[in-house]
């Protein structure tokens, strides 16, 4: 939740539902809600996660970075 005047912090989130819409949403015309809900899933959860390399974490996807990420913070 960003704080009141600061849109610095929704930025993230703000880029991500960029995306989804320029790659998913302007390019389909869905016939019923359940066939769009069925396509965001798998457009997050097969690809944007798992594969979709992301510039911030070193061009690693998501899949990927967590562990990495996780195991630097344990050995702190």
């Amino acid at each position: 939740m960003s704080r009141r005047g600061n849109c610095w912090d929704n930025a993230v989130a703000e880029n991500f539902f960029s995306n989804l819409t320029k790659e998913k949403v302007r390019k389909t015309k869905y016939k019923t809600r359940d066939e769009a809900k069925q396509a965001m899933f798998h457009c997050i959860e097969m690809f944007y996660n798992p594969k979709r390399r992301h510039t911030n974490n070193g061009r690693m996807s998501l899949v990927d970075f967590e562990p990495q990420y996780f195991e630097n913070i344990e050995s702190v």
